[in-house]
């Protein structure tokens, strides 16, 4: 989908030559992209763009300048897609802990569609690290649109919507019909992602490079771009921030909060990611506890917590790490061939070095997938581990029939194991692996999951967890006040160990008091004692709901597929409708609002049945439904035959169809298509009636459209 995508941008730009300017030289079109610009996956959007979904090439042309253009024969399918003009941007990023939440505004003009046509336009939104869509405004002359979360009825037929979905793992994309030539877009989006943390520094990098071919043509464009942030940790701590790549200028300074603003008028757009990286100083272990009582609204009455435990500074030299005793479990089957198995041998080479000569040897792929087997094998060779924590490393790319027995097998050796039991990190990859499970399986084994939906980001992100797992300096950790209190539910429901590549952080809900301080206990890498008494703040201006919410329903999620819990089900579901945050049991719906016709104020979210997401109701409001955003729960069958992660397969051809091809190929095998124009050129209509209904009725519908196209309008 990615290189179509490409492609399709590259015929767009190649389609907006045809755009006339004027006469003055001083108003040049934007330049268009190189060669190595136009590399594979290089025009995919660095930064919010928009683009018009072009079917018909005749309609390209300046809607302000009237100009003659050569008539254009044929259509563009797939269709080419053009980059608007960007006329505005305005970012704001709030920053809590290590979550930020991000609104880009931005206004478009259809510039290279004639005023006397309508197209629609293609919205794409790069996001960053684990980043997750919130929600999508549009405003246009003669409609608005807007986005919203709804639960979707058992009886939806199964037909898969088209509008909209991600082209990659973290590009989402949106289509907004009909909108007329010359005609400007305001655009509204909202996305949270991660805060990354490494080696003591928080860093965030959001997507902002637009390339050179958007911005405006004319002689003084006025190109003013605004960005805010806010950064908010805990009060009381010491924030110091560090780098930018933008021109920030300080307008607010507190304890534990600061606000940026840049505000200049530029020459073009940003050319480079917004990142900015700061520290939160301290040289121990430290952390606290934040409350925030449940609103008026909420589906769940109990108060909300927030409990997040810091390294510290990873300068201090003496924070020692655990020593560890380490198996990798690698899933070597057919799929995991090519660029896969290259790029997670890399990672494990980069962590393991010794190890080198023996991964490339027995590195083969082949086989099935089994995990249960190599998976009890290491736990038993881990069991009479000694001062060191044991970790075991699961890297697959499918799923398998025995998901729920192996985490029953596990969670019981926890539970009759040693002091220390094996920690596991799971590592998924693509979307045939039921990444659930790997998240509940790291959640009994008290270690940590990560994931690379995409193939070209599985060495970094495994390298990243090599790196959390290496660098342990915290182990079984308790938190005992925490049962004490009525109807506590935390998440992640096992404590996984505190790492000096990132804060520890939980989540969760309870009723009654809570105690003036939360008494935390663990072992320390000489498996001394460590003991550290957290303060409570409460009501601190961070939304604590709206940071934990993406974590809890993951979790909330895995448990509802561990356990098959409806009720689960329809918990998350609630949730993800409350904060805005995407899950497995809700859908995205496009909400759209015709100007012309008296409207009303759309109902809060319910359950919406699919016979309706394409008709318009009486207040004449459309709902349009966007095709499902979770990733699912794993592909048995693509595992089974070994199917590579990302891999579309073609829907099987029935077999009637396959009859017919097959009689088009014995019979287009003796003609050319020259040789085929002539001889219609000479039949009469009757006898191309018959033709088409003996096409039909064998079904040879690409036959039958070439026919058609050449025999049309003849009547010889």
């Amino acid at each position: 989908m990615a290189e179509e995508f490409c492609r399709a941008v590259d015929d767009g730009i190649k389609l907006s030559r045809r755009i006339y300017f004027g006469k003055d030289r001083a108003v040049a079109p934007p330049k268009p992209p190189t060669m190595t610009e136009r590399s594979s996956n290089a025009l995919l959007p660095k930064a919010p763009m928009v683009y018009a979904v072009i079917y018909d090439p005749g309609m390209v042309d300046n809607p302000d300048i009237a100009s003659y253009q050569p008539y254009v024969y044929g259509r563009c399918d797939p269709p080419a897609l053009i980059p608007l003009q960007m006329n505005a941007v305005e970012m704001e990023i709030d920053c809590y802990l290590d979550t930020a939440f991000i609104t880009v505004s931005g206004t478009w003009r259809l510039h290279c569609v004639t005023g006397s046509r309508s197209c629609d336009c293609r919205l794409a939104i790069p996001v960053g690290h684990q980043g997750s869509i919130l929600g999508v405004e549009v405003n246009a002359p003669r409609k608005s649109y807007s986005t919203q979360l709804v639960v979707m009825d058992e009886n939806q037929s199964a037909t898969p919507a088209q509008n909209g979905g991600y082209l990659k793992s973290n590009i989402f994309t949106l289509i907004i019909p009909e909108i007329d030539g010359g005609s400007n877009l305001s655009i509204k989006m909202h996305w949270s992602q991660k805060v990354e943390c490494s080696n003591g520094e928080y860093s965030l990098n959001v997507p902002f490079t637009f390339p050179d071919f958007v911005n405006p043509t004319g002689k003084r464009m006025s190109k003013r771009e605004k960005i805010r942030l806010n950064v908010d940790v805990v009060a009381g701590s010491e924030l110091l921030f560090k780098t930018t790549n933008h021109p920030l200028k300080e307008v607010r300074r507190h304890a534990g909060s600061m606000g940026f603003l840049c505000d200049n008028e530029v020459l073009s757009w940003s050319k480079d990611d917004f990142s900015v990286s700061y520290v939160v100083s301290s040289s121990h272990i430290n952390g606290g506890v934040l409350l925030e009582s449940a609103s008026a609204h909420d589906f769940d009455q109990r108060e909300i917590f927030y409990i997040y435990l810091s390294p510290g500074d990873i300068q201090n030299k003496n924070k020692k790490v655990f020593k560890k005793d380490i198996i990798f479990i690698i899933d070597i089957s057919g799929s995991m061939q090519g660029k896969l198995m290259d790029d997670t041998k890399n990672a494990l080479l980069d962590a393991v070095e010794r190890a080198s000569e023996w991964i490339s040897t027995n590195f083969v792929a082949g086989g099935s997938t089994d995990i249960s087997h190599p998976l009890n094998t290491a736990i038993e060779m881990l069991s009479s581990a000694q001062s060191s924590v044991p970790i075991i490393f699961l890297v697959t790319d499918g799923t398998v029939e025995d998901e729920r027995q192996i985490c029953a097998q596990v969670k019981n050796h926890m539970i009759n194991g040693e002091s220390i039991c094996p920690r596991i990190y799971t590592f998924g990859i693509g979307l045939f692996c039921n990444h659930y499970f790997l998240r509940m399986l790291a959640n009994i084994g008290r270690g940590q999951y990560d994931a690379a939906l995409d193939v070209d980001l599985i060495e970094p992100r495994m390298l990243t967890l090599f790196e959390k797992a290496s660098s342990l300096i915290l182990a079984n950790i308790k938190m005992d006040m925490l049962n004490e209190i009525d109807q506590v539910e935390v998440y992640p429901s096992n404590i996984p160990d505190l790492s000096l590549e990132g804060p520890l952080v939980l989540s969760g809900r309870y009723k009654g008091n809570f105690p003036e301080t939360l008494k935390v206990n663990g072992i320390m890498a000489d498996f001394s004692n460590f003991e550290i008494d957290l303060k409570i703040q409460r009501d601190k201006g961070l939304p604590v709901q709206r940071i934990s919410a993406r974590d809890q329903i993951e979790h909330l999620t895995a448990q509802a597929w561990l356990s098959d819990n409806k009720q689960l089900e329809q918990k998350v579901a609630k949730l993800s409708l409350q904060t805005g945050f995407i899950s497995e049991y809700t859908s995205m719906i496009m909400l759209e609002n015709d100007h012309l016709k008296k409207t009303k104020e759309s109902p809060g979210a319910k359950e919406v049945s699919k016979k309706k997401h394409s008709k318009a109701n009486d207040q004449g409001q459309k709902t349009i439904l966007l095709p499902l955003l979770g990733i699912g729960f794993g592909n048995l069958t693509a595992t089974t035959q070994n199917t590579p992660p990302g891999y579309e397969p073609k829907p099987e051809m029935p077999e009637i169809f396959k009859a017919a091809s097959n009689c088009c190929d014995m019979v287009c095998g003796y003609c050319c298509c020259m040789c085929c124009i002539q001889c219609f050129s000479k039949m009469n209509n009757q006898c191309l009636t018959v033709l088409n209904q003996l096409c039909i009725g064998l079904g040879c519908l690409a036959c039958f459209e070439c026919c058609s196209l050449c025999c049309g309008g003849d009547d010889n």
